[in-house]
């Protein structure tokens, strides 16, 4: 995604994460609470060339339910297709079977809670995995594993294949849009309008994370106006209480309109300035001309002067 990993994204609040599962996954049912929600940096690291890298997911969470941990859940943004996607999804659901393994195995340092947890709980928890895509075309990269290898029609059998969720955020339904509750709504009816109609019509919404909000709208939709207003609606919140996109793009427009008028303003200012010039130019043109113009009846008065005393000269 190439965000700063020093910047919170979006997802990672847990009333959006939360959102952004249950309407995805579970049709709007209020499957994941935000409360059984517990922030998970998945950094998992694998062997390539004798070196060892690192992975990180964009947001990841583990979620609890009744002190016992089901499932770990991860979102990949993606405003970019990518053949391998497949590939790279499993790597890191693979690393997360792989960490509850090596939790069962080493458990010098754990809590008694902990101890207690594992042992009652035999079975490893699921993970899964969104990819949500926020390109305006659909995504016509793999989706399954099978899609992406070049693998001999015998070997089928023998290969499992590996299915991702891929969301196209841009061809979501009104129906699935109108679901979510947290501020992911207005992320998914922007890259729903600007996909149908061109253009972004915001509705009166309060935006709850207005940082957030701005930074993955700069980023997905590679429109740098969005950050530079980041400031401008922080000011407008605290002072108003609430802010909305209708404010949001009202601000750009009158920043648009405003640079309009320094840039014309600048481009008089440069209009007059090669004016200027180019009158000095002609001013100092005509100047030189008057002087040679001097010069040469300067000269041709000496010669007539000269003319004259020789032709007295002669006469004497």
């Amino acid at each position: 995604m190439g965000q700063d990993a020093n910047q919170k994204i979006l997802a990672d609040y847990n009333d959006v994460f939360a959102d952004i599962m249950n309407v995805l996954l579970f049709d709007g049912k209020k499957v994941v609470n935000e409360e059984g929600l517990e922030n998970s940096k998945d950094r998992s690291q694998y062997k390539a060339d004798g070196k060892l890298h690192e992975q990180e997911r964009d947001v990841s969470k583990f979620y609890r339910e009744q002190e016992l941990r089901i499932a770990f859940l991860g979102i990949e943004h993606q405003n970019e297709k990518d053949y391998f996607m497949p590939a790279r999804v499993i790597s890191y659901d693979g690393s997360c079977y792989r960490a509850q393994l090596l939790e069962r195995k080493n458990r010098s340092g754990i809590t008694a809670g902990d101890e207690k947890r594992l042992k009652k709980r035999r079975k490893l928890y699921p993970v899964v995995t969104l990819v949500l895509y926020f390109g305006t075309s659909h995504w016509n990269q793999g989706k399954s594993l099978y899609e992406i290898l070049d693998m001999p029609e015998d070997f089928k059998p023998f290969v499992n294949d590996y299915k991702i969720n891929i969301v196209e955020v841009a061809y979501l339904s009104e129906e699935q849009i109108q679901k979510f509750q947290s501020d992911f709504r207005i992320v998914a009816e922007y890259f729903s309008q600007k996909r149908q109609y061109g253009k972004y019509e915001p509705k009166r919404i309060e935006i709850k994370h207005v940082d957030e909000i701005l930074k993955l709208l700069g980023v997905m939709a590679r429109d740098d106006r969005f950050p530079e207003v980041i400031e401008a609606m922080n000011e407008e919140k605290e002072k108003k209480g609430r802010v909305t996109m209708c404010e949001v793009l009202d601000e750009i427009e009158n920043r648009g309109i405003q640079k309009g008028i320094q840039k014309g303003i600048q481009k008089g200012i440069q209009k007059g300035i090669r004016k200027g010039i180019q009158q000095e130019r002609v001013h100092t043109e005509e100047q030189r001309l008057r002087a040679e113009e001097a010069e040469a009846r300067a000269k041709a008065a000496e010669a007539e002067v000269e003319r004259l005393r020789k032709l007295l000269a002669s006469q004497g």
